[in-house]
């Protein structure tokens, strides 16, 4: 890969619905060589999927984060599954595993049988995700367009037009509406280990007070390193970086450790992303036989 590639890749995960047109504009390519470029990256398995991921919030749900040293993904998912859904699994460089599971209720108890029944797992941090503030209010014909849209989330608004019986103008307002959606991302599932020339690593800080105003001040200090954008869960940023070697990566972390505000900084270097999206098609499934014509979720 070369810088070309690792820009292309970061819009899609970004936004993978911009067209091959539109980034080509952006980094002064043509659309086909753009095009050609994804498609090698598939090839070559560094794109495994493009993907939709719903932040539960947006869908009433809670969400339970987790690290965990030196057990098998497997047994993780299995301990956990008894608790709740699993949302995605990362494990890291160094036996550190990132895992979080979503869960109806009850978040304070479901962090009690966790940890019991991980009794036997080394645990290093569990912790509920405070709602960011994500306003759902989407409606039944929204959730029937998401759910189009999971099976492939760059397809042609006359393909999704098609196969829902939707007038298009339907279909460009609706994905317009998710796109504004801050718990709604349209991205892709990466092979960390297949991205040559470049090291994809996150950096885990936890923010002591203004957790908005040390954002904006880690985006002008560090945007040009972002792989994708960052994320804001509870009391934390996490940012998703890359770097093309190990000594620019602590270089990047140690720089994190000095902003504002900064309490702590971890770094992970994922080997290998899974995100699941059961529990997202059952929400969906469920919402669609209820009576009820607009989710109204509003979290703070």
């Amino acid at each position: 890969m070369d810088n070309l590639d690792i820009k292309i890749l970061s819009r899609l995960l970004n936004n993978c619905r911009e067209s091959d047109r539109q980034i080509g504009i952006e980094l002064d390519l043509s659309g086909g060589a753009v095009h050609t470029r994804i498609q090698k990256m598939e090839e070559k398995g560094i794109i495994e999927e493009f993907f939709i991921k719903v932040e539960p919030p947006v869908l009433g749900y809670g969400v339970l984060y987790f690290v965990v040293s030196g057990e098998s993904i497997n047994k993780i998912l299995e301990q956990v599954s008894l608790v709740g859904e699993p949302y995605f699994v990362v494990p890291c460089i160094g036996g550190i595993t990132v895992c979080s599971i979503v869960v109806k209720e009850n978040l304070k108890q479901k962090i009690e049988l966790v940890s019991k029944l991980m009794k036997d797992v080394r645990v290093l941090s569990i912790f509920e995700a405070e709602n960011p503030g994500f306003n759902s209010n989407l409606t039944k014909t929204d959730l029937e367009i998401l759910e189009e849209l999971i099976k492939d989330p760059r397809q042609k608004i006359e393909n999704i037009a098609k196969n829902t019986n939707m007038a298009t103008k339907t279909i460009t307002r609706c994905i317009e509406k998710l796109q504004e959606n801050d718990g709604i991302q349209f991205t892709l599932i990466y092979d960390p280990k297949k991205i040559d020339n470049f090291i994809p690593h996150v950096i885990l800080t936890w923010i002591e007070g203004k957790l908005k105003e040390t954002l904006e001040n880690m985006n002008n200090i560090f945007s040009e390193s972002y792989l994708q954008i960052p994320f804001i869960a509870k009391n934390q940023i996490v940012l998703f970086m890359y770097s093309d070697s190990i000594f620019k990566m602590d270089e990047l972390t140690q720089k994190v450790r000095t902003i504002e505000n900064v309490k702590s900084a971890d770094l992970f270097i994922p080997k290998k992303i899974s995100i699941y999206i059961k529990w997202l098609e059952n929400a969906i499934s469920d919402f669609k036989k209820s009576s009820r014509l607009h989710l109204t979720y509003q979290t703070n």
